[in-house]
């Protein structure tokens, strides 16, 4: 059983373990990570942790490192091979939102409309859907 005193230490690491971290929406997902894995290291069998700590903490050193702009995050997915299929704007949306990144749609065209000038992605006209539906995918 864990004390109030335990658990006031468990906290603390998690908050060191963040404290570099500058994103708010960011700092509280990887926070809620380690507070998840510590908790879970203390008392196995209560808590369920999707991943190791060393994979934890190489993603949060490889976020931290990432600006945080719309075009650099877009470039992050890219990364991952997200784009390796065309990709719409509500596809790319729900990414970014999976990643704990939440933006508007109505934010995504420009940087994308960028990322495309750039040659940093290829834009590419959907035929098969009813409207004019654009998808990205990798150049």
């Amino acid at each position: 059983m864990l004390t109030s005193e335990k658990l006031r230490e468990i906290r603390k690491k998690a908050q060191d373990a963040v404290s570099d971290m500058s994103e708010t929406e960011l700092r509280t997902k990887a926070f809620e990570v380690f507070l998840q894995h510590l908790l879970a290291s203390e008392s196995p069998g209560r808590l369920i942790v999707n991943e190791p700590l060393s994979r934890i903490t190489h993603e949060k050193s490889r976020l931290s490192k990432t600006a945080g702009s719309t075009k650099t995050r877009i470039l992050l997915l890219r990364d991952e091979g997200f784009f390796a299929v065309p990709r719409s704007m509500s596809e790319i949306k729900s990414e970014l939102q999976a990643h704990g990144w939440i933006h508007p749609l109505t934010a995504l065209s420009g940087p994308l409309q960028a990322l495309v000038r750039e040659r940093e992605l290829r834009r590419i006209k959907d035929h098969g859907a009813k409207q004019k539906v654009w998808k990205y995918v990798n150049p």
